[in-house]
């Protein structure tokens, strides 16, 4: 027999991740952590002090699976790349989506981010107050799309458009009357026309949206003209 791996809170954490992964948050018990790695749930204590210093370690292994910018970067290729890898590690772990700006306690890999993305948007000419207002934009908007993919009630990560359509087959055939709800009844009747959609590609779109506006907020605060909007491209 193989020798048993030493406990150490890396290995606490990969498993509650795991855990996590499979189960989600609620499956996610000292007891159960335990039971996976072998031991009985007080060793673990050994390596996280309770369940909440727990959930800081899993939430700071998902932000270290995130880009960080590259310094000297343009800002909105680093922004959209930031965002892309943030909402591929959600999607991965989508239990994290709650829980990424919640903890008190954030660890080395969420600081190191955070400092990242700031530095990068202050690089470009942000003001302190704009790279504030960014941060908290793109934010929310990559953790409020992750959440809707991951409450989708078809797969869009494995399935491609077919889920969508099908979807839209059975909203257009429960409405009681496609006069009742006219613009319903326009997107769905879309959505089946129009085979290749996939939801996924909204993310793209509703980004360049956000860094649009960021970008013409930044030349505005900055009082350049066409000319000078470089710097803050």
């Amino acid at each position: 027999m193989a020798p048993t791996a030493p406990l150490t809170r890396d290995r606490v954490l990969a498993a509650g991740v795991d855990l996590a992964d499979s189960g989600g948050l609620a499956a996610l018990t000292m007891r159960r952590l335990g039971q996976s790695l072998g031991v009985e749930a007080m060793s673990l204590y050994h390596h996280v002090p309770n369940k909440d210093r727990l959930l800081d370690g899993m939430v700071d292994r998902v932000f270290a699976e995130i880009e960080l910018p590259t310094p000297g970067a343009p800002w909105r290729t680093a922004m959209r790349d930031r965002a892309a890898s943030a909402r591929a590690a959600l999607n991965r772990h989508p239990w994290a989506i709650p829980l990424m700006q919640s903890r008190t306690a954030p660890g080395p890999a969420t600081l190191r981010h955070h400092d990242r993305v700031l530095g990068t948007l202050r690089a470009a000419g942000f003001s302190l107050e704009l790279a504030a207002h960014a941060f908290s934009a793109l934010d929310g908007y990559v953790y409020g799309f992750a959440l809707q993919e991951a409450s989708l009630p078809f797969d869009t990560s494995g399935q491609g458009p077919e889920g969508v359509t099908e979807i839209a087959e059975s909203i257009l055939a429960g409405l009681p009357s496609p006069d009742e709800y006219p613009h319903l009844a326009e997107l769905t009747t879309w959505y089946v026309t129009n085979p290749g959609y996939a939801y996924g590609d909204e993310f793209g779109y509703g980004l360049d949206l956000i860094l649009d506006g960021l970008e013409r907020a930044a030349v505005h605060a900055a009082g350049l003209d066409d000319a000078g909007a470089d710097r803050v491209r």
